[in-house]
């Protein structure tokens, strides 16, 4: 009897132990599921370059949200045309909608954060290496040849600043400086032939540059696995942006002679 009810005991003991570790699992991975919750307003410009018009600051804040939902870390909720959704609701209301299909209002999700962009620098021209090769003429006969080739490339530098508030308590809980460079670059081949006192020429360019617009999506997207990192992975992931950070910081630190 007594042994029975050791064993029983340990039967007891053994179920609750497993019901508590399988609780454990199952909170766990309902933690590393939930998604926060953003919203992303419109840009802020500090630039004067052609390229921002009036436009440009929605058209980042849309890109950064469709980099943000891309990552598949975050539920990112609309802002910037929110009057669709609300034009929805109104039908709703007026009773313009079949029934089963409309818009619910009062039922908005509301976002835990809010990520604020601006695009703090573009310059053009920061680096520039040109090289070429001419060729003055050549006579061979009755025939003279001449030409030469030229090659450049450019760079200008890019910089977003980002910051995430939490919209309880207006606290920055994150924020990351990205810079970049983006290349253009272009070459040219001419040449000429003379025949006779006939002059022949002929030239051939190419050129590359890089789309500002492109530039700056490589930001947003080193930004947005940035935010992905530290917001819903949190897998150690976070070390190599400090690493990162810290580089950056002291290479900025190296452009000036301090005293």
């Amino acid at each position: 009897m007594q042994l029975f009810s050791t064993f029983k005991s340990a039967a007891v003991q053994g179920a609750v132990a497993l019901v508590v570790i399988g609780a454990g699992f199952t909170g766990t991975a309902a933690i590393a599921q939930t998604k926060p919750t953003i919203s992303v307003p419109e840009f802020k410009n500090e630039t004067t370059w052609w390229w921002w018009r009036g436009g440009t600051s929605r058209e980042l804040a849309d890109a950064l949200s469709n980099e943000l939902s891309a990552t598949g870390s975050f539920k990112v909720v609309e802002r910037q045309k929110l009057d669709a959704v609300l034009d929805e609701q109104e039908l709703a209301e007026l009773g313009l909608v079949r029934q089963g299909t409309r818009a619910k209002t009062g039922q908005l999700t509301g976002a835990q954060y809010v990520v604020l962009g601006k695009v703090t620098s573009y310059e053009e021209g920061v680096n520039k290496k040109s090289q070429g090769a001419n060729v003055g003429g050549i006579n061979l006969g009755g025939i003279r040849l001449g030409g030469g080739g030229r090659k450049k490339k450019q760079q200008a530098y890019v910089a977003i600043d980002l910051r995430v508030v939490d919209t309880t308590t207006g606290e920055v809980t994150h924020s990351r400086t990205v810079e970049g460079r983006a290349t253009s670059k272009s070459k040219g081949v001419s040449g000429g032939v003379s025949l006779l006192g006939v002059n022949v020429g002929g030239d051939d360019s190419e050129e590359s540059r890089a789309p500002v617009g492109k530039a700056l999506r490589a930001a947003l997207i080193e930004s947005t696995d940035y935010l992905s990192c530290v917001m819903y992975e949190k897998n150690g992931c976070e070390s190599d942006y400090r690493a990162k950070d810290r580089g950056r910081r002291e290479r900025t630190k190296g452009v000036l002679d301090l005293d």
